[in-house]
C-alpha cells in the first residue's frame, strides 16, 4: 500500500480546546482512491481531524499535507480541490433544488455553460431531475442527502470528506448512498467517511478506529477481525440475562451483547470458553458455549477497551 500515491498525509496531528485533547498525535495516510473509513463513537475526534485536514480548523501541533498541499499554509488553494459534506443539511432550505446547485457552480467558479452541463448530470445521476424546482427544505432526508452529495461533487473534487453523511435517512437511502460513493471512488475520486455505523465502516476499502482523540487500529476490516486477540463466544442457553449475570465483572470477559436468546461474549484470553462454561456451571446455569466469527463490533470493543474500569463488561 505504501507504494500507492498518498492524498492525505497527517504526523503528530494534535487539536487542543483549552484542557480538553479532542485528537491525541494522529499520524494518518490515506491512498489515491481509497474509501478510508473513520470510526468511532461521538465525541472521538472524528470532525475535529476532517476539520483540520480541510483548513476550516488549526491544529495546536502536527503536520498535515492533503493532494500536496501544506495545511494551513495552503488551505485556500486546496478548497477548490476537496468536497466536504458534513452530517447536518448545509444547502439553503428556502431556495429550489436547482437554484442551490446553481448557487455552488457559481462560488465554485465554474464556467456558466459546464455548470449547467454539470448539474444537469448530477439531477440525473442522483434522482433528481423531477425535484428541479421543489423548495430544498421540504426534501425527504434521503433526497437531502443526494442534494447534498450532488454540490459537493459539483466541481468534481479529488477527495470527498464525509462527516457522518448518514446519520439522518433510512436504511435504504444509506445502501443508495453508498453505491454513488463506489461510484465516485472507481473513477478516481478518494473519499473519507466518518461513521459511527458498524455496517457502514465494513464497506470501507481501510479503517481507522478512533478512540479518545487517538488512532488505536488501523486496516482493513478483514485485517482488524483477523487480528482480534482471542476469539468471540456464543452462549448458548434458556436464561441468558441469568447467565450475563453471572459473567458479569469476570477478569476474562471484556464486554457481553444479548443476540436474540444468545449471550455474545468478547474474551482476549486463550481458555476463555472453558473458564466461562466452569463459571457458569458454579452457577447452576446449564449452557452450550462455542466460538463464533469475528465481527468489526468486536473489533471495535477489544480495542476501545479500557480495562481499569468494567464499564465496558456488558452490552
Amino acid at each position: 500500500m505504501n507504494s500507492a500515491e498518498p492524498v492525505i498525509l497527517a504526523r503528530g496531528l494534535t487539536k487542543r480546546f483549552g484542557q480538553l485533547t479532542a485528537v491525541d498525535r494522529l499520524d494518518l495516510r490515506v491512498d489515491r482512491a481509497e474509501v478510508f473509513g473513520f470510526l468511532g463513537p461521538n465525541g472521538c475526534g472524528k470532525s475535529t481531524t476532517i476539520r483540520m485536514l480541510c483548513g476550516l480548523l488549526l491544529p495546536s501541533a502536527g503536520e498535515i499535507e492533503v493532494l500536496g498541499c501544506q495545511i494551513p499554509r495552503d488551505a485556500e488553494a486546496l478548497k477548490r480541490r476537496i468536497g466536504y459534506m458534513t452530517q447536518k443539511f448545509s444547502l439553503y432550505e428556502d431556495l429550489t433544488v436547482g437554484e442551490n446547485l446553481d448557487f455552488l457552480a457559481t462560488v465554485q467558479g465554474l464556467p456558466q455553460r459546464y455548470g449547467r452541463q454539470r448539474i444537469e448530470e448530477l439531477l440525473e445521476r442522483y434522482w433528481l431531475t423531477d425535484r428541479r424546482t421543489q423548495l430544498a427544505g421540504t426534501l425527504s432526508g434521503g433526497q437531502k442527502q443526494r442534494l447534498a452529495l450532488a454540490g459537493a461533487v459539483l466541481h468534481k473534487p479529488d477527495l470527498l470528506l464525509l462527516d457522518e453523511p448518514t446519520s439522518a435517512v433510512d436504511p435504504q437511502s444509506r445502501r443508495e448512498f453508498w453505491d454513488s460513493l463506489f461510484e465516485l471512488a472507481e473513477a478516481g475520486t478518494t473519499l473519507l467517511v466518518s461513521t459511527h455505523y458498524m455496517d457502514e465502516a465494513e464497506r470501507c476499502t481501510r479503517l481507522g478506529i478512533l478512540d479518545a482523540g487517538r488512532l488505536v487500529a488501523d486496516g482493513s476490516p478483514a485485517e482488524l477481525m483477523a487480528a482480534l486477540p482471542g476469539r468471540p463466544l456464543l452462549v448458548e442457553c434458556l436464561q441468558p440475562r441469568n447467565a450475563q449475570r453471572a459473567l458479569q465483572g469476570a477478569e476474562e470477559v471484556i464486554a457481553m451483547a444479548q443476540i436474540g436468546n444468545s449471550l455474545r461474549v468478547l474474551s482476549a484470553v486463550a481458555d476463555a470458553r472453558e473458564r466461562i462454561s466452569r463459571r457458569l456451571a458454579t452457577q447452576g446455569i446449564e449452557a452450550h458455549v462455542q466460538e463464533t466469527e469475528a465481527n468489526l463490533e468486536d473489533v471495535f470493543v477489544a480495542v476501545t477497551h479500557h480495562p481499569q474500569t468494567h464499564a465496558g463488561a456488558h452490552a
